[in-house]
């Protein structure tokens, strides 16, 4: 990419992932290059790196308010939601049931699916049409037989915040365990989990503006564990395999920077969230948001587009330097419409015509001043060319 393109780049897809910070970049090159031991060897050079990893997992447990001790690392948040989730089952063969919503992350979505066609019932709980759930269907449906309730802080797609707070309180009510998927809200909601009976949580340090490739679990101390990953006794048993040392100690130095930027997602990024929706709402006719207006990210803004289809927009939009998505990246280049928007409600026609913005710290009033330009000009762009009989032509 040439420094003329990356100056022009417009990212509003921050929920897929983001930018590396620079701060985050210099804190782990020393441990790709001279900075090279074992964290388990017990020499200084091997001491040196399981030192490193301690104050990145003290960084970890402030940001999300636990205790060190409770903060695992992973390669991602899917491992994270499959460890806890696998755990939560071996702990009494029992217990059958699961429950989750029609909403989740693909990574529990697909692991439920899997664990039906092994025996477990699963419960989808179903959300309204501004995608919140029901708490009393969530107390009725938990039974003696629930092995665990696994649910979003917020939705990847439309930024939407369930009630955790309450969903806890109805799992200690009810004995049940509850693994919160907290992947887009750590570092855009403040938290403290040791306030929360909640037993396990995941996050991810893309989201955080770390490399991909390394998360973490926080697993309570008044829970038992069982490792999903089989081997070495690194994460103090409970997850074999040598760290990615300088993955980790970049998540730990985005967590420290995530705690000091809290203040400005909340604010200047959610400010920047406002004025670029108002101005689309009002450039492009028949938009709408999908999804709870009050309770949701400061940084996500989910728009349905009347009369559009969104990979056309991704790929006129992708020619002007602007990135945003149709939906969740995981689920990018598949041919169904979003299930998210599809469980709130939505025929396939809305859902087709979304588009996800979603903003961080990294983007500037200036860029916001040229998206509001050029995106409802390339919308309507498409709808014109969608409404004729010709062809859309790529340049």
């Amino acid at each position: 990419m040439s420094s003329k393109t990356k100056d022009q780049i417009i990212y509003l897809d921050n929920n897929a992932t983001t930018q590396v910070d620079p701060a985050v970049f210099e804190e782990m090159l020393p441990w790709l290059r001279d900075e090279y031991g074992n964290p388990s060897s017990a020499y200084s050079l091997g001491k040196h790196a399981a030192k490193a990893l301690e104050t990145a997992r003290d960084r970890v447990a402030h940001l999300i308010g636990c205790e060190s001790r409770e903060v695992l690392f992973t390669s991602c948040g899917s491992e994270s939601i499959n460890s806890a989730i696998r755990s939560a089952l071996l702990i009494d063969p029992d217990k059958q049931h699961i429950i989750t919503s029609s909403v989740e992350h693909s990574a529990t979505q697909k692991l439920c699916d899997h664990l039906a066609k092994r025996g477990y019932e699963i419960t989808w709980l179903p959300v309204d049409h501004d995608g919140n759930i029901d708490l009393e269907k969530l107390e009725k449906a938990i039974r003696p037989d629930t092995a665990i309730v696994s649910l979003l802080w917020a939705n990847n797609e439309t930024g939407v915040l369930f009630p955790v707070e309450k969903i806890a309180e109805i799992c200690k009510r009810k004995h049940t365990l509850l693994h919160i998927d907290a992947v887009q809200a750590v570092g855009k909601v403040p938290m403290k989990i040791s306030e929360l009976p909640i037993h396990f949580l995941s996050l991810s340090g893309h989201k955080l503006h770390c490399p991909k490739g390394v998360g973490s679990l926080f697993i309570s101390k008044k829970v038992r564990f069982t490792p999903w990953l089989i081997g070495g006794s690194q994460e103090n048993n409970r997850r074999g395999g040598t760290q990615n040392v300088a993955s980790i100690i970049g998540l730990g130095k985005a967590a420290e920077l995530a705690s000091h930027h809290i203040h400005e997602e909340t604010t200047r990024v959610r400010k920047l969230r406002d004025r670029f929706e108002a101005a689309i709402l009002e450039a492009v006719h028949g938009s709408s948001v999908n999804g709870d207006l009050i309770h949701r990210l400061p940084n996500t803004a989910s728009i349905a587009f009347k009369g559009i289809e969104s990979e056309a927009a991704l790929m006129l939009l992708d020619e002007e330097h602007i990135y945003c998505s149709a939906g969740s990246a995981c689920t990018t280049g598949s041919v169904h419409a979003s299930h998210v928007l599809k469980a709130m409600g939505m025929s396939d026609t809305r859902a087709r015509g979304s588009l996800r913005f979603s903003f961080g710290r990294f983007n500037t009033e200036k860029q916001i001043d040229r998206a509001i330009e050029i995106v409802p000009r390339v919308l309507e762009k498409v709808h014109r060319v969608s409404h004729s009989n010709s062809p859309v032509h790529m340049h």
